[in-house]
């Protein structure tokens, strides 16, 4: 664990691109073969199964302390982040030779079901025998809190420079199902630890378009199309192997059953990228639809019923074996319509469908994207490649304004991280006749000096505290904006935000200026009423 947790504090100590390639690098170069494949899996999101719950290990951390659980608990509010409060806590009594990363994960693995004596034996010998920042890290590990300030594109780089395998090529070979417990680092590298039948390609990404379109160039050289909400998704069909792959890497075959059909008859070798949606026989339907069958491992069937699934393909990047991903958008894009053109007809596999015209004809169709259950409009270059992930230039996302209201900040909660000291994470709300209803949390969209000022504030008008949390005078006003809304029982409002975030700080508002929860109530009416903008022009 410490080549390890040296790693992690070299990649927190810098910002630099170079300085962080550096650093993974000498890892690679240097750890153990085991720790090096869990720590690329860590770095990929795959991480071990939680054996441990948090309150377990509040009450086994307060008596390894040897202080009484309430002291923890303050302790705990003050930092912020569980991970921290027990490596802050715990007196030092670290071994010369701690466990390698290798052997700390198949330990927390075995644990998974073991009785509570036992897991908790070796959880507080863990921490007799780690460093503070290993114990920091072995924390991250076993409350499934673990982050590195690192991409896997960056991870991807230095792997790359190791090994001498294109960056490229090195990304593919990470992709895919594989259990770092099983897989050699040279397996990994060299061939690629998943079964290459079913593996899917590193997704391409888009950037954020915060320019006039105009500003691209002719209009001609621009493929144009909606930016669906649902799940984006490749459709692997390779001989002896079938594959439905999300971007996230999960493998998610099982939980679209009818898809099954279209192993049958898309041709051997073919691999499409595109988006997953609710469908409605014509159209999509709200994500909302698509969102309830959305971590099941099995879909019942009055789901599948009321929310089918279908494919609107973007892109093909595999045709008869052939890796596309160099040709030009225009060519791919072409034989992706042949191929889709010669399916029978009744199969949830469709192109999604492109928008001609120029700039102002565009833009126009983009205004009724809700309409069309859309976020906006796509711009993908016709000369550019399918490239690995996101690389400014080529594909951008034109997405609408998102909506907003205006509401006020009741509670506040610190952050993580390194924003543990700050509070960060605020619950709103907006009025309803004399009251103020909470509706949605959020924690993103202000600088951290505009955090830092919250937080002097937050310590001169707090009026309750229940634990981490405290309740605060309702003055301080922000716009709130979100992507989507839903009916949502779950909530004391009634109604769920898709991505809500903190749109701007309204310092020239008060409590009195927020919206009301009855015009949200009215947006869920209009957005579930089938009330549609106007149809796009004929043919898109």
């Amino acid at each position: 664990m410490k080549r390890f947790a040296a790693l992690f504090n070299a990649l927190d100590a810098t910002t630099r691109t170079g300085a962080k390639t550096a650093a993974l690098a000498a890892y690679f170069r240097d750890a153990p073969h085991p720790d090096r494949v869990w720590t690329v899996a860590l770095l990929s999101g795959r991480r071990p199964k939680r054996a441990v719950n948090a309150t377990e290990l509040r009450l086994w951390a307060a008596e390894a302390a040897g202080i009484p659980l309430w002291l923890f608990e303050e302790s705990y509010a003050v930092a912020g982040d569980l991970a921290e409060t027990i490596a802050r806590l715990l007196p030092e009594t670290a071994t010369s030779q701690p466990p390698g990363l290798d052997a700390t994960l198949r330990a927390l693995i075995a644990l998974t079901g073991r009785p509570p004596a036992e897991r908790r034996a070796h959880v507080t010998a863990t921490w007799a025998a780690l460093g503070a920042d290993e114990r920091f890290l072995f924390n991250k590990l076993l409350t499934g809190g673990f982050r590195m300030g690192v991409s896997q594109g960056l991870m991807t780089r230095a792997l790359a420079q190791v090994t001498g395998v294109e960056a490229s090529v090195m990304a593919h070979r990470l992709m895919g199902d594989w259990d770092p417990a099983q897989t050699s680092f040279a397996a990994l590298t060299e061939t690629g630890g998943s079964d290459g039948a079913a593996r899917p390609y590193p997704f391409a990404l888009a950037s954020p378009l915060e320019d006039a379109p105009e500003n691209l160039g002719p209009p001609e050289d621009w493929l144009a199309e909606w930016k669906w909400d649902g799940i984006r998704g490749q459709i692997i069909a390779r001989a002896g192997a079938f594959a439905v792959w999300s971007r996230g890497e999960d493998l998610i075959t099982d939980r679209f059953p009818e898809f099954a059909p279209l192993q049958d008859h898309l041709p051997p070798g073919t691999v499409i990228d595109g988006e997953i949606v609710a469908w409605g026989g014509s159209a999509p339907l709200p994500f909302a639809d698509l969102q309830k069958r959305i971590g099941r491992k099995t879909v019942p069937k009055r789901l599948l019923a009321e929310a089918p699934a279908h494919v609107l393909a973007y892109d093909l990047l595999e045709d008869a074996g052939q890796d596309l991903r160099d040709a030009p958008l225009s060519q791919r894009r072409a034989r992706l319509e042949a191929i889709l053109a010669a399916l029978p007809p009744g199969l949830p596999l469709s192109p999604s469908p492109t928008i001609p015209g120029d700039w102002a004809v565009r833009a126009a169709v983009r205004d009724g994207a809700r309409g069309r259950i859309a976020e906006g409009l796509m711009l993908k270059r016709l000369s550019s490649p399918y490239h690995v992930g996101r690389r400014r230039g080529d594909w951008w996302k034109w997405k609408l304004d998102p909506y907003a209201v205006d509401a006020v900040m009741i509670y506040a909660q610190a952050g993580h991280g390194r924003r543990a000291n700050l509070y960060t994470d605020f619950t709103f709300a907006l009025r309803d006749g004399n009251d103020l209803v909470p509706f949605t949390k959020a924690y993103s969209g202000l600088t951290d000096a505009e955090f830092a000022e919250i937080t002097r504030w937050v310590g001169r008008n707090t009026q309750e505290r229940f634990g981490p949390v405290r309740r605060v005078v309702p003055e301080l006003v922000f716009e709130i904006g979100f992507e989507g809304i839903q009916a949502s029982p779950r909530h004391k409002s009634g109604i769920a935000l898709r991505f809500p975030r903190m749109l701007r700080w309204r310092r020239d508002k008060g409590v009195a200026d927020i919206d009301t929860i009855e015009a949200l109530r009215l947006l869920l009416r209009h957005k579930t009423g089938g009330c549609l903008p106007p149809a796009p022009p004929e043919g898109i």
